[in-house]
């Protein structure tokens, strides 16, 4: 294979982007698009010479792509992923992965069959440069032990107006949850990339408290991990012009992530040792305070380079950034949330899975979103569920 034939399911907001970013990638293709609604594909696969599709699951299984980006609401991508899967179609997934993790792990299992296909997803995040500087330090204990983790993450303002734009959006039968399913899974992607996995989870998640909706939109979580560190991660779409700031408490002195910026006030000497030797009763250790630099990975947008990344592991084999089972950490977070909010406790992971989805399926039956099928992959919504 000279290059890589890539289908897209779903013409929104990002999947029409998609388009643009592949036509700037040596080596990709947009051989095929797809979308229910067949005015804009048909507009849009004339524009770029291709095949026009009004169901995704006929787009897979047509032979004529070799990759496919879904870019569909959130419960389509389950079925979907497993169908490209079984047809030897890789699969670039948009965020969150899914819905819940019992439909992740549906995925993962297919994946494994499949032996040949690639997985991966769309969490671009982890392509700019002070994150990966961040990751990087982080890996070679350059802070010295973590202690704590807090992230406040608020600047995902949306306006009524916003939800109100389509009939699926902050719905428990057309998204499967709020701010925690649709703007943060790319943070909570890099919370647990960065950090690991907590062990255990009290989070509060208000339902519809700045907006007339039926899902959360604003959210605080204490998490607690193994190594007895803590974190917090609050996240709202309800506050203007909000707040993007990640503070690391370390053995080293403190690291603040802000702006684009990476601050490390750093300690001369670690913090437990200067606390257990010193002969001083109020001084804190010697401190230097340092930015720290990094470099960005080329001018292309994020999302692009995702896309070339996935390109270049199916022609050469090159390293995936984002591994599609790594997807799974991101929606565990995220239910977990979720289930310990409306359960009123402390929820010790991993998650109860089935658990979860159970609870999932009776938000929603009682949705106001009573659309049946999805038909961007004629898919029944139930299916995510079981029968």
């Amino acid at each position: 294979m000279k290059e890589v034939r890539f289908g897209i399911i779903g013409l929104g907001n990002m999947g029409a982007a998609h388009v643009g970013f592949i036509k700037n990638i040596p080596r990709a293709k947009i051989a095929a698009l797809c979308d229910i609604d067949k005015a804009k594909v048909d507009a849009l696969a004339a524009k770029n010479s291709v095949k026009a599709y009004y169901d995704g699951v006929k787009m897979i299984r047509s032979g004529d792509i070799d990759a496919v980006i879904i870019a569909t609401p959130h419960y389509d991508h389950t079925p979907l992923a497993i169908e490209a899967f079984k047809s030897g179609v890789h699969v670039l997934t948009e965020k969150p992965v899914a819905v819940h993790k019992a439909d992740v792990q549906k995925m993962i299992d297919a994946h494994k069959k499949s032996k040949k296909v690639l997985f991966s997803a769309m969490f671009q995040q982890r392509t700019l440069g002070h994150y990966r500087k961040l990751k990087q330090l982080l890996d070679a204990g350059e802070f010295g032990e973590v202690r704590r983790v807090n992230w406040i993450i608020t600047n995902w303002f949306r306006t009524q107006r916003y939800y109100d734009s389509g009939g699926w959006r902050a719905t428990w039968g057309g998204e499967g949850g709020g701010v925690l399913l649709n703007q943060c899974p790319h943070n909570l992607d890099l919370f647990q990339w960065l950090f690991g996995m907590p062990s255990k989870i009290r989070a509060f998640c208000k339902v519809g408290r700045y907006h007339d909706i039926e899902v959360e939109d604003d959210v605080t979580a204490y998490c607690e991990y193994p190594s007895g560190a803590t974190g917090v991660f609050i996240t709202s779409t309800g506050e203007a012009p909000g707040t993007n700031r990640l503070e690391i408490t370390c053995d080293r002195g403190r690291v603040i992530v802000e702006n684009g910026k990476i601050a490390f006030n750093r300690t001369e000497s670690s913090v437990s040792e200067f606390c257990k030797t010193t002969d001083k009763i109020f001084e804190t250790p010697q401190m230097w305070n340092v930015d720290i630099p990094y470099q960005e990975t080329g001018s292309a947008p994020a999302h692009q380079k995702i896309i070339e990344n996935f390109v270049g592991a199916i022609l050469d084999g090159s390293e995936l950034l984002v591994h599609g089972e790594e997807g799974i950490n991101s929606v565990e977070l995220a239910n977990t949330m979720l289930y310990s909010s409306m359960k009123d406790k402390t929820v010790t992971l991993p998650l109860d899975a089935g658990a979860y989805a159970a609870l999932l399926k009776g938000l929603v039956k009682t949705s106001k979103f009573k659309k049946k099928e999805i038909k961007s992959g004629a898919v029944n919504l139930g299916s995510s569920f079981g029968k």
